[in-house]
């Protein structure tokens, strides 16, 4: 008998495919016919998977971020953005609609404190019975690793930008 239990993984790490694993699991998931709704939080730009809607019906994707990832300190926006988007993500998550909900580059938006950790927990503690939880990204923190259900570090061994290839389209973005 399968096991209905909605669960909280957490992709973290340095390495290269946090997103990446999350959007493979998305499409196993769609392709079981589970609806699926990704939240990416602090990205705002034209990244390639914005398009997978058009292609895969039961994947949402929504991004909570401005036009660039931060490189400083955040500002009053890019709070707005996120809190905004944690708001939204809560009521998704309360409502049952979506089998999967997948918090991408959460655990940057906790490391610039544009939410709390606690807010984060309250957030995916409250959802619908039997809702999959992912949250993505480096720095996850202790909190967040302690809650989960499951744990995959992404660890950078070697990665060709330190050779400066940039970020490619249909790879990297």
């Amino acid at each position: 008998m399968e096991d209905c239990k909605g669960y909280v993984q957490v992709y973290t790490g340095n390495g290269k495919g946090k997103t990446t694993a999350s959007f493979g699991l998305a499409l196993r998931a769609a392709m079981a016919g589970k609806k699926v709704f990704i939240g990416q939080f602090v990205k705002g730009m034209p990244y390639s998977e914005l398009k997978v809607p058009e292609f895969i019906k039961n994947i949402e994707i929504r991004q909570y971020g401005a036009d660039c990832f931060i490189v400083k300190a955040p500002t009053e926006h890019d709070i707005k953005i996120a809190k905004d988007g944690l708001a939204e993500m809560s009521r998704i998550l309360k409502e049952g609609k979506h089998d999967v909900v997948i918090m991408d580059e959460a655990n940057i938006a906790l490391f610039y404190h544009l939410f709390s950790a606690e807010e984060l927990i309250d957030a995916v503690k409250n959802r619908a019975e039997g809702v999959e939880v992912i949250i993505t990204g480096r720095y996850a923190p202790q909190e967040i690793i302690d809650f989960a259900d499951l744990v995959t570090e992404m660890k950078e061994i070697k990665h060709y930008y330190t050779k400066g290839v940039e970020a490619r389209t249909g790879i990297e973005k």
